[in-house]
């Protein structure tokens, strides 16, 4: 007598069954392993972070307490309400220095967006040298402080070199840089000078991007370099010239070292940048509750040229299908 089993025979063959017996142990290894990919990556991911907490997120909220304060590292901070930002409104000077840093902003950001485009197309269409890239590269490994310096002897009126060769041409010399009229498109061209060539090789980069084919197809069908520029290379070059653009008006805000030791501000406040301003007046006055304020104040500007940069060159887009 057969007694019959209480459970129906598997109909799974028998390697199918251990593959199935098997499939949760799988799943905690996956789950095992992602774990240890997280926490791999929180660990490279700290030190950035702590950096960011330290040197950025700390310092921004801090100034913005001491934005409604009066504090001059002497005593506590006392707490003042709007006050910073009612004599800020009131400040014939703020303004004339945010008149100032824009023009300088204009300025800076056609001519060098101009130029660098211009390097960039001429890079990928007559040459991809690397030895050519570095030398467009080489003014940027230059530091402001430097740059500054290096341009304040050349420009200088009675002994730079620049002006000795404008009068061997029998042109009166200028004052470059004591000139209320030539200081600032002064300065913003020094300031060209040294970012255009790193400008130009984001935009190679971009352009590297970009199909050959479609180059190829255009030519065919009889279509000019000028065509192909304004056709194919400008809009598909779009999102990468929005950031570039972003990130070169945010930096030509917070101009400073360039100014600082070409001009000292002067003459007559013509280069009284608003970075210049804000810290004259935290480490020449000790004003540190008005000077925070006006970094506020450059901070909300900063942000809603951003977010309308962002938007009008639809950055987040490409064209590339």
């Amino acid at each position: 007598m057969t007694i019959a089993s209480s459970s129906p025979p598997s109909r799974l063959p028998v390697g199918d069954a251990a593959k199935a017996r098997s499939k949760p142990r799988t799943r905690r290894t996956d789950v095992g392993e992602n774990r240890g990919d997280g926490r791999l990556a929180a660990l490279f991911i700290a030190p950035a972070l702590l950096g960011f907490v330290v040197f950025l997120l700390w310092p921004t909220l801090r100034g913005i307490y001491l934005s409604f304060t009066r504090f001059n590292l002497l005593t506590p901070a006392q707490w003042v309400g709007l006050d910073n930002y009612v004599r800020m409104v009131h400040d014939p000077i703020f303004w004339s220095s945010l008149k100032v840093t824009v023009e300088y902003v204009v300025i800076n950001i056609g001519v060098q967006t101009v130029a660098a485009l211009a390097i960039a197309v001429l890079l990928q269409r007559l040459t991809q040298s690397a030895m050519l890239r570095g030398i467009v590269l080489t003014p940027y490994l230059m530091s402001n402080v430097v740059a500054g310096l290096v341009w304040l002897w050349i420009l200088d009126t009675q002994l730079g070199i620049g002006n000795e060769i404008i009068s061997a041409v029998g042109v009166d010399r200028i004052p470059f840089l004591a000139d209320e009229t030539w200081a600032i498109p002064t300065i913003a061209l020094i300031n060209v000078w040294r970012h255009v060539g790193y400008t130009a090789l984001l935009l190679f980069a971009g352009l590297q991007a970009i199909p050959g084919d479609m180059y190829e197809a255009a030519r065919v069908d009889g279509a000019s370099e000028w065509r192909m520029f304004w056709r194919i290379t400008m809009p598909l070059l779009r999102p990468v010239l929005a950031v570039v653009l972003i990130m070169t008006v945010i930096g030509s805000f917070q101009v400073f070292d360039t100014v600082a030791v070409t001009t000292a501000g002067g003459p007559a406040n013509a280069t009284n940048v608003l970075q210049y301003y804000i810290y004259g007046s935290a480490f020449g006055r000790f004003q540190f509750g008005y000077a925070s304020a006006m970094s506020v104040a450059l901070l909300v500007v900063l942000s809603a040229i951003t977010v309308l940069q962002y938007r009008l060159t639809r950055a987040g887009r490409t064209d590339l299908g």
